[in-house]
This record gives structure tokens, sequence and C-alpha cells, in this order.
């Protein structure tokens, strides 16, 4: 597949209703024309659709393709939890899906029909939206994934107060495991929303009736429920006003939906925060290029994307003698191979007229332990000194050892300290002997992808999901950087220097080799799997380059 560098500006729609935690408890306690629940056995989850609200209103912006169709539908879980397992065993194997039935201390499994689950971004076709114009006709039918992970809250005051799932289904396209889950007594939001496919909506009025596809429905027991939604779309401006209702003016405001987002272009979204987003991260991603605010969590914000503040490192420095312990838990860094491969005519910082090949990249903790290393300054200076620590079983700081330097990134789009010996990223000759280095030697640590959540001692909550705070200020004295397990940290491929320059290569057959730890002064379970590399092929001509991907065993992902 060639890919040329492709931007486009995204803005989510703007929702007018409350559709927010108390109205669905409303709605479950009476929903309208709500089927009863099968019987279930012990252990089986009692799912339903429900609908938040009997109304919504949907902007869509003057010049640009369509809505979104956030309907404000969630799935209630009741009398056991609905959760999943999916892994696969490597990237030549599919993805097999599991349903966990939880009973007291028992546990059983039941594999969901091969093919089914072909990622780990939800089920697929979960969800069935038909709109009808004010004549009745029909104007759209669409189908929607569904991520269990967009949990929305609590149905009844006795239900769990907190959700022990993860915060978002990845979509990370060398994902190798995750867990999906409702608690019993939750809602989550089943609406998913495309911004890559807005639905052609002219402003006006419209009925949605959404439904669970009929093959979820026979593998849960889901009841046939219909909710049928009064849609109203009107058109904004820039300017404010707009055909078919008011518009928003000056500040972008927007509304906010339990589990999704309504925006405009002043917010993105996504895990990495002021360092832009990484759009397969969140169900609900939203990439906007020219901004470096990032709203997060808050009510109606459960994915994931929050901004926590900065993790505290030590009070000072580590005394003593340093060493590693012989049976401490560590980390094992794992690189991943390429993706998100395009040409470029240059980023920030980048040459103005010459040929880029950028990509994606992540590097990701398989456990059984946090990489935990802190930096201390030396007054005045743009460097700190690093320092590794690792822990006991019960948590308790054992040993340390040096690990090289951070250093502040005074670029824009970074502007944060980041750890030199993390990661680093060449392009090889076909024959693997010449090599093109990137100008990326460092890095910000944050968890902004989840890997494998499968993994032994993997934390689903991970602390440091974003970069605009978890890597320091400028004025800074020690900054402390975390990678959990289980989770990656992924440096996309707009960002500040993270492409080759190509425009002297010919054209020819290359490997983009993702390295971690490439100093070697990280301390590992082990260093075999350091390496990844993705084939590419260049073509074109100087200023037209063209770049092709081929395949990563069953990933096609280019």
């Amino acid at each position: 597949m060639t890919r040329q560098l492709h931007r486009k500006r995204l803005r989510n729609s703007a929702l007018a209703t409350g559709a927010v935690l108390t109205v669905v408890v409303t709605a479950v306690q009476a929903a309208p024309g709500a089927g009863a629940a099968p019987a279930s056995t012990a252990g089986k989850p009692k799912v339903k659709l429900v609908a938040a609200s009997k109304s919504v209103t949907l902007d869509r912006w003057k010049g640009e393709p369509g809505v979104y169709l956030d309907l404000g539908t969630y799935v209630t879980v009741d009398g056991a939890p609905l959760e999943f397992k999916v892994t696969r065993k490597s990237y030549k194997d599919p993805v097999v899906a599991k349903q966990i039935l939880r009973n007291g201390s028992r546990t059983q499994t039941k594999t969901l029909p091969a093919g089914l689950v072909k990622d780990f971004s939800g089920l697929p076709g979960f969800l069935q939206v038909t709109v009808k114009n004010a004549a009745g006709e029909v104007v759209s039918k669409s189908k929607g994934t569904f991520c269990p992970n967009n949990a929305s809250g609590r149905l009844r005051p006795d239900a769990p107060a907190t959700s022990h799932y993860p915060e978002s289904c990845p979509t990370n396209p060398f994902t190798l495991g995750s867990v999906w889950g409702v608690e019993k007594g939750w809602a989550s939001n089943s609406s998913t929303v495309d911004y890559d496919k807005p639905v052609d909506l002219p402003a006006g009025e419209y009925t949605a009736k959404v439904s669970v596809a009929k093959k979820y429905r026979e593998l849960f027991g889901i009841p046939n429920d219909q909710p049928t939604i009064r849609l109203t779309v009107r058109e904004l401006t820039d300017e404010g006003g707009g055909e078919g209702g008011e518009g928003l003016t000056g500040s972008h405001s927007s509304a906010h939906h339990a589990g999704g987002h309504g925006a405009r272009s002043a917010h993105h979204y996504g895990p990495r925060g002021a360092d832009a987003p990484t759009p397969p991260a969140l169900s609900h991603a939203l990439e906007d290029l020219g901004t470096a605010h990032h709203l997060g969590d808050g009510r109606g914000h459960t994915d994931g994307s929050r901004i926590a503040p900065a993790l505290k490192a030590n009070a000072k420095r580590p005394t003593g003698r340093a060493g590693v312990p012989a049976n401490v838990p560590k980390p094992d860094l794992r690189a991943l191979p390429a993706w998100d491969i395009t040409v470029t005519d240059g980023e920030d910082g980048d040459v103005p007229g010459k040929d880029y090949l950028a990509f994606s990249a992540n590097v990701w903790n398989a456990g059984p332990a946090p990489l935990v290393v802190d930096g201390f300054r030396s007054p005045g200076q743009d460097l700190m000194d690093a320092y590794q620590y690792f822990y006991d079983a019960n948590g308790k700081q054992v040993g340390y050892t040096p690990t090289g330097t951070m250093e502040w990134d005074p670029r824009v789009g970074h502007e944060h300290w980041h750890f030199t010996d993390f990661a680093s990223y060449r392009l090889l000759s076909e024959d693997k002997t010449k090599e093109v280095r990137s100008g990326k030697e460092a890095f910000c640590l944050a968890n902004t992808d989840a890997i494998d959540y499968t993994v032994k001692n993997a934390n689903w909550h991970p602390y440091n999901t974003d970069l605009s705070t978890a890597c320091g200020e400028r004025s800074s004295i020690s900054v402390r950087e975390v990678l959990d397990v289980g989770s990656g940290d992924t440096y996309t491929q707009y960002r500040p220097g993270q492409s080759f320059d190509i425009t002297d290569l010919p054209n020819g057959t290359y490997y983009i080799q993702v390295i971690a730890n490439p100093a070697k002064r990280l301390q590992e379970t082990s260093r075999k799997n350091n390496v990844a590399l993705r084939k590419v092929v260049l073509g074109g001509t100087p200023g037209a380059r063209t770049v092709k991907v081929p395949p990563y065993d069953l990933i096609n992902a280019p």
C-alpha cells in the first residue's frame, strides 16, 4: 500500500443533551418498551441496552463532511460482571476472545466464535443504528464496535464504587492481550464515534433507532430492546450562529457526554496529552495537530485520557553503594515494529523541501516489574543524572543503579525532560549493513498504550498516561518517569524528530529498526527481545517520494 502524508482537522459534534449517569439510572429503572431479561444462571451477567435520553442534539460544523453519531446509549450489566480476556499468541496467530464467567470463587471461560473478534478495539458490529428523516425515510444505517471498558458509572448505590477494569480498549496494531469488562451494577457507553466516517446528515430533525445485533443478543442473552431517540442536527459556524440552531463562539465551547467527548478545535484527545495524541490508543481518540491543550478525565471522561499530576521523584539522590539484588523483579523492555509509516516534507525542526520517512514506534514493558527512573538536576544545568530503582515483592526499594541522563528538550511539541537511554531508531539497508540514524534518541516515558494487560503484574490503571505532566517542567529540579507493566510508550510519526531524511536515498527496500535500551544501561529480565524490524519499500521521485509497507505477519498496518 502506498501512502502519502494525509492530514485533516477533525471536529467532533457537540452534544446538547445532559446524558449523564443520573439519566442512565432513570432510564434503567423505567426504560420504555424494555423487555425482561431472560433468566440467568449464577455467574452469568444480565445485559441490556438502554438510552440515557429520549433526545439528542448533534452539531455539524459548516464546511465539514457530517456529524458523529454519539447517541447516548448504554449497555447495563447486572447479576455478574461482563468480562472478556482477549489474546493472541503471536502476530502470526489470530485473536482469540473468551468470556470470563465468575461465580464466587469459581471461574469458567466461554470462547467466542472464531473470527468474531479480529482485534482489541471491542466487539465489532455490536450496535446497529438506523436514522430516518422527518418524512420517515431511512437516510443512514451504520454499525458500531462496543468497547466494554468505556465504563460510565454505577446503576445503584450498592454497586462497586469503582471499576477495576481498564479504561479503554486498545487499538494499537501490535497489541498482544487485553481485558474488557463492565462491573456488576454498572453501565458502559455503547456509542462509538468513528472520526474517519462522519454521517452526512443536513441540519434538521431525525429519529434514530438503536439495537444490539442478533448474534450478540443470542450469544449473551440480551433482550431485543430498540430505543428510539429524537435527533436534532444543527449546523454551526466559527462566527457563531447557523442553520438549525445557535452557534458556538469565541472559546469554541463544547458540551460533554458521559463516556465520550464533544470537542472543537481548541482541544485534542489522547493519552499523549500536550505531546499530541496517539490516535489508536483510545476508542474515542480525536487528533488535532494544531493545538497543545488536553482536557483529560473529569465528569464524563472515563476513557483514560486524563491529565495526572506529575509523579514525584525521591526527595534526594540515592546514597550508599549502587547495586542490583540478584533475585529482584525487573522490567522487560520489548520493541514493537514501526507502523503509521508515511512520507512527509518535514515536521517541526526538519529542513523544508526535503523528503522524510515518518513513523510511529513503541517500546513496552512485559514485566514483571515496572521501569522506575528518577532524574536529579544540578542547579543551572539542562541535564539530570538518572537512576533506575528496584523493589521487592512488597514494594520496598532494595537497590538502584545509575543509568545515564535526562535532558531538557525545548522544541515545540516536546518541552519536557527526556530520558536519553530508552530507545533508538535506525533505517537499515536491505542487507542490514548500512544505516541512517534517526535524530530521535531521547524520550519522555509515559504509559500511552495498553499492549498486553494479560502479562503477570500488569497494571490496568497506569498513573502517568499524559506527557504534559509526566515529564516535568523547565524549572523542575527532579523528575520521575515510569513505564508500567503491560503498557508501552508510543512516539507518533508527527512528533518533531520522528523521521529519517531520505532525500538522497535511492529507491529500494529498507528496514526501520526500533531498539529498546540501546546502551544496555537499564537492567532487564531479558535483552533478547529489544529489537524490532519493519520492512519498507521506497519509490517515487524527489519531492514526490512514496513508501509501500508490506504486512507484518497477520498485521496489515502500514
